[in-house]
């Protein structure tokens, strides 16, 4: 006889337990996707002036603003509502926001219209403007796309700089370990992509594109993107 391990009933009832609590571990982690997107539905509803809790603490329009010029043009590709569109507006000197939802475009040019900006509801991918601008604004856009450095080369000449919020696969441990157990790790059922700065860099290299400033924050990165690599 060989040494061959015995079915004994502790050894199976370690086997069932370990089996037990993978599974509990599943549930638990379904639970904390589901809970989280539940949350930042709720959470959308006009508690707080329409101001989405998540947007007031992060905080992240000053990010934006703070990186255009005076006087500057902006492209902001997939501007939503328009909320980040405005605030830039209010610095810059002409912007364009563009968004393929008719319902977003039309709350934009009910809530946040200025002498100074142009929404245009369309595709991204096909109907953007034919003209140049100082900076171009992809504010949780990239990980939508699929073709991302199809689609960023074909940004590359309509500015000199790209300001991009992309979010972090590795955010926090849970994400990783969602994914190493296959399941959903993503914060949004509709990306095609969640990064780590490694893997947003080659992306831009791969564009022709380069990362002159960045900062990681609430597991994103806010990026200062030149076109002057490669």
């Amino acid at each position: 006889m060989g040494m061959e391990k015995i079915a004994t009933p502790a050894r199976k009832l370690v086997f069932c337990s370990d089996k037990l609590t993978r599974g509990l571990i599943k549930i638990l982690l379904w639970g904390h996707s589901f809970s989280y997107r539940a949350v930042g539905f709720l959470a959308a509803t006009p508690v707080e002036k329409n101001l989405h809790p998540k947007h007031r603490i992060m905080n992240y329009h000053a990010f934006f603003v703070d990186n255009v010029d005076e006087g500057d043009t902006v492209l902001d590709i997939g501007c939503g509502n328009g909320a980040l569109t405005h605030d830039v507006a209010k610095k810059a000197g002409q912007v364009v926001g563009i968004d393929l939802n008719e319902e977003s475009i039309s709350l934009a040019r009910q809530r946040y219209s200025r002498e100074n900006v142009e929404y245009i509801c369309g595709n991204m991918l096909n109907d953007l403007p034919d003209e140049r601008f100082d900076v171009v604004i992809l504010s949780n856009v990239l990980e939508h796309i699929d073709e991302r450095v199809k689609f960023l080369k074909r940004l590359r000449g309509m500015a000199p700089k790209f300001l991009i919020r992309v979010p972090m696969i590795n955010r926090d441990w849970i994400t990783i370990y969602k994914e190493e157990l296959g399941m959903d790790y993503r914060l949004d059922k509709e990306h095609y992509v969640e990064y780590t700065l490694e893997t947003f860099e080659d992306e831009l290299r791969e564009a022709r594109l380069g990362i002159e400033e960045y900062s990681i924050q609430f597991g994103e990165i806010w990026a200062v993107v030149g076109v002057n690599y490669g």
